[in-house]
């Protein structure tokens, strides 16, 4: 089994294109061990979500182990919240769940793939199930997740259904890159509650301020899009106008070729007459000669 889950590991690090190719490629080669090569054959094509997660959890590792010792600690710090401090600790947690999502959809963007709103979303409530549940958080820790991840907290979520196999429950992905230097430390000390707060504050603003730079990004992007198509557009109506006046001038010909035509007609039919008049006298001259011997 632990080959298996090596080599799920390298398969689920591909592009999500490589994914079935590599796989049935590596079943072939081990034929000669037919349990093992008919496992890996059975193995799942993650989906877009899915693969994005897995992604994010091999290239930012320490920052996944962030976001769910974070998790644990806003866990165990809400007992004995009022209504209202439950409410901004769901907000404090969502803040941070979207900005970490945000650098997934960049990671992903970077290897050329375009992340849909639908599939962040999936992306984000998969980050969420692994703050909020133990086991999905060691789903999500062993980067072969084939299918996204919800969890409210106090459901029970069938996570072994979301993985490769069910043993990846305790396995941790391999880092597939240096990882740049991990965030501020972000825990919660129980009893302190100013402390806490602050911190809770401190991660909230820094969550803001990642969604910020990203939406500032994705703005510049959009602008200078618009621009781009805002000139194609000009070229384009240009370029209509143009083949309007060709259309316009190329009528105009048709329409006198037609009335040139109508009359070459009429010619043409006069010529047929005047050339069957002419047939008729000549036959008539001929046979007058040749009577006169």
């Amino acid at each position: 089994m632990a080959e298996l889950l090596e080599i799920a590991d390298e398969l689920y690090g591909l592009p999500q294109e490589e994914f079935t190719p590599a796989r049935d490629a590596r079943a072939k080669e081990l034929k000669a061990k037919k349990d093992l090569a008919a496992a890996v054959k059975k193995l799942k094509k993650p989906s877009v979500a899915a693969w994005v997660v897995n992604l994010f959890v091999r290239r930012e590792s320490e920052q996944v182990e962030q976001v769910i010792a974070v998790g644990t600690a806003l866990r165990e710090a809400q007992e004995g919240m009022d209504g209202a401090e439950l409410r901004a600790l769901t907000k404090q947690r969502r803040q941070l769940t979207s900005a970490v999502t945000q650098q997934a959809r960049s990671l992903a963007k970077d290897e050329g793939v375009k992340v849909t709103q639908a599939v962040a979303d999936q992306v984000e409530a998969t980050l969420t199930a692994a703050m909020l549940d133990p086991e999905c958080a060691r789903a999500v820790r062993s980067g072969l997740l084939v299918a996204a991840l919800s969890s409210t907290g106090v459901d029970t979520v069938d996570v072994a259904a979301a993985v490769a196999v069910p043993e990846a429950l305790g396995f941790a992905a391999t880092p597939t890159a240096a990882e740049a230097p991990a965030p501020p430390d972000l825990h919660v000390v129980p009893g302190d509650e100013d402390a806490r707060k602050r911190e809770e504050a401190e991660a909230a603003l820094a969550a803001a301020q990642e969604t910020v730079d990203q939406a500032e990004s994705a703005l510049t992007e959009a602008d200078q899009a618009v621009e781009e198509l805002q000139a194609r557009s000009l070229q384009l109506q240009s370029e209509i106008d143009e083949l309007r006046r060709k259309l316009s001038e190329l009528e105009s010909s048709a329409e006198e070729t037609d009335d040139e035509l109508e009359e070459a007609e009429d010619a043409q039919g006069e010529a047929k007459a005047a050339h069957i008049a002419a047939v008729k006298t000549r036959d008539v001259a001929q046979k007058a000669l040749d009577k006169l011997g």
